[in-house]
């Protein structure tokens, strides 16, 4: 059959279609690839935002003595530091809520979920678009409205929301009453916008689970799916069934602050020396129970976009299969619904009993397992590998000792024993951040690097990749490593002045004068000549290295955008030889994604096939192995015979 004949419709499209105009194209657009784009950008925005909050913070922390550089001489920003030009503990609070929630619900989500899940998942399963495309527009809408409420609530007589990222009732419930609008507050603002971007995530998560089970090309079986659009299968899962209780949490909180109801407002509660007037008989805990039961499979949707990209990018730069894909892929499975039943080990110190504190802390050390199985399996896929380190595969592979750093030093936390003592700790900053900063956002990174040519049709330079990825390396562990100690020797997150205040802590010694370490930090100008070392000083040291990372993404953003229009033109499609049909498409993808239609004739990893010409096998090449007929049991078994080898 002719190209013509087989695909009738293509003439058609071309006679019907014509140039929309920009606002149609590129704002209120329904392409997959645009609203990716625009999800990117904007998380990216957000991130830079979030980072600054925290470089503010890492100023109290470390020099709570002193007025912030440059920001005390603004006068629009005066007007939340002490007379002195110092930071108070309302805006540490304020800086700390927002810069949690930006960084999670604003950044790193859309960043990993609605920029490469849009962009790239449709691609991967040979789809034209996404299920629902208008779906999407609206999705990333209300994603967009979502944070813009919370950015504009900075600006509104209260400030934005300072009860924590978490907005723990009764506090967040109290906060800002002595407003005349409780409407136009920071605290009511976080929960509209959260609102918004709740609803962003479920239409958006309906919309891939769709895209997947429906819209995938002919030859696409279940295990001839990249790892990637699985890991985004499960993430979908969990933001689809774990975000409606925080959406029901919030809307209720706004009920107690606006509308007087006591769902989480319980008897008898104090504020400010008087009586709390409302009628009483709410659970603060119902809402800790309903903001963890989305808050830990959340950090599952932060970490496995990350994951899916690594796994991708590892095969493609060792040019061998990827290792145990199957195993991964019920690994993936398995920690999705595992991620449902350890929510509460957050909550012990509620006052959890034994009987229930013990089944979370087995949860917990269970869900290690198929994280471990994840890690192990991208592990082994280098073993022996022709391995090219170009910037993505060194983003990608930092990220694996990165990750592991972090899920190991959350093992001490998942029993109540222990987290008694680190709750609330720098111990949980490291711990977390170790997952979702040089975890997460390295994973993000390596993804940018590697998908940047199939959007640009040009390749990022490599010099400033490398100059990117080093310093940002050192410093990430700069600035998370030294908070293990301070968190095992008690230094409180929401201390403003960095334990200052308390000498148990700021009296603790680190390494005493004469000592390699005390040199070193003498050297430094951390402690003065002669001086030991406290614990405290720390603070100064992981905030120096804040300040450093901070400067080191200027080579990213110099990068990502002149590479897009003097970076090297790439010589093909498939500037990497990868395997996956999202190399298929003309750079860049044009609407509809492909000029014919694809299919998948053979597993997404077929890197250095024995016999075969060349040392990567496209799922789009049918060759003399190739295989279009999904519904043979051997088909189902390509992928598990090429892996073993």
């Amino acid at each position: 059959m002719s190209e013509t004949a087989a695909h009738p419709h293509d003439d058609v499209h071309d006679d019907h279609h014509h140039e929309e105009p920009f606002w149609k194209k590129y704002v209120f657009t329904c392409d997959h690839k645009v609203i990716g784009i625009q999800y990117g950008f904007t998380a990216l925005l957000f991130l830079a935002f979030g980072f600054f909050l925290m470089m503010v913070m890492r100023w109290s922390i470390a020099y709570p003595d002193r007025a912030v550089p440059i920001l005390s001489d603004w006068p629009w920003f005066q007007a939340w530091l002490d007379n002195e030009g110092r930071v108070t503990g309302d805006l540490y609070n304020m800086f700390g809520a927002m810069h949690g929630t930006i960084m999670v619900f604003l950044g790193v989500v859309p960043l990993a979920f609605g920029a490469f899940g849009n962009y790239v998942t449709p691609l991967q399963i040979g789809a034209p678009d996404m299920a629902f495309p208008r779906l999407n527009m609206a999705s990333f809408w209300c994603f967009l409205i979502g944070g813009v409420l919370m950015f504009v609530s900075f600006f509104l007589p209260s400030g934005a929301a300072k009860a924590g990222w978490t907005n723990y009732s009764p506090l967040a419930t109290t906060t800002d009453l002595g407003f005349s609008s409780l409407f136009w507050t920071g605290q009511t603002q976080w929960l509209l916008g959260m609102v918004f971007l709740i609803s962003s995530s479920l239409l958006g998560s309906a919309n891939v689970i769709a895209t997947v089970i429906n819209l995938r090309c002919k030859g696409m079986t279940w295990m001839r799916m990249p790892f990637f659009v699985w890991a985004m299968l499960v993430t979908a899962f969990l933001l689809l069934l774990a975000f409606p209780p925080l959406e029901v949490a919030a809307i209720m909180q706004l009920m107690d602050r606006l509308a007087g109801t006591s769902f989480f407002v319980p008897t008898g509660l104090n504020v400010g020396g008087m009586a709390f007037d409302a009628a009483g008989g709410g659970s603060p805990l119902l809402y800790q129970h309903l903001f963890w039961f989305l808050a830990h499979p959340e950090v599952y949707v932060l970490i496995l976009p990350a994951i899916a990209i690594v796994s991708e990018i590892l095969p493609c730069n060792t040019r061998k299969p990827l290792w145990g894909y199957k195993s991964m892929v019920y690994a993936v499975m398995a920690l999705g619904f595992l991620a449902f039943i350890v929510w509460a080990h957050h909550m012990y110190m509620t006052g959890m009993g034994p009987a229930i504190s013990t089944f979370f802390q087995a949860t917990t050390v269970l869900i290690s397992v198929p994280s471990v199985i994840l890690i192990t399996s991208l592990l082994i896929s280098m073993w022996g590998g022709s391995i090219r380190f170009n910037p993505a595969m060194l983003f990608a592979t930092a990220f694996i000792p990165m990750f592991g750093i972090g899920g190991l030093t959350g093992l001490p936390l998942a029993f109540n024993l222990t987290d008694l003592h680190l709750h609330d700790t720098y111990y949980v900053i490291g711990h977390f951040h170790y997952v979702v900063a040089p975890g997460t956002i390295f994973g993000l990174f390596a993804g940018i690097y590697h998908w940047f040519p199939k959007h640009t049709g040009r390749q990022m330079s490599s010099f400033l990749g490398h100059l990117h990825f080093w310093p940002s390396l050192i410093c990430m562990n700069g600035i998370f490593a030294p908070m293990f100690l301070q968190g095992m020797q008690g230094f409180h997150r929401r201390a403003f002045d960095g334990g200052a205040a308390y000498e148990q802590i700021s009296s603790r010694i680190l390494a005493e004068d004469g000592t390699f370490v005390a040199t070193i930090f003498q050297k430094l100008n951390f402690v003065a000549e002669g001086a030991n070392v406290m614990m405290i000083d720390l603070n100064q040291v992981t905030s120096t290295f804040a300040w450093l990372l901070a400067v080191f993404q200027v080579p990213f953003v110099i990068n990502l955008f002149m590479s897009a229009y003097t970076g090297k033109k790439v010589t093909s499609d498939n500037p990497w030889d990868a395997t996956t049909i999202e190399w298929a498409t003309p750079t860049p993808p044009p609407h509809g994604n492909f000029t014919e239609e694809p299919v998948a004739y053979r597993g997404p990893y077929e890197y250095s096939v024995p016999g075969a010409d060349k040392d990567f096998s496209p799922q789009f090449e049918k060759g003399e192995d190739g295989d279009d007929s999904p519904d043979t049991e051997e088909s189902e078994k390509s992928v598990s015979a090429k892996s073993d080898h």
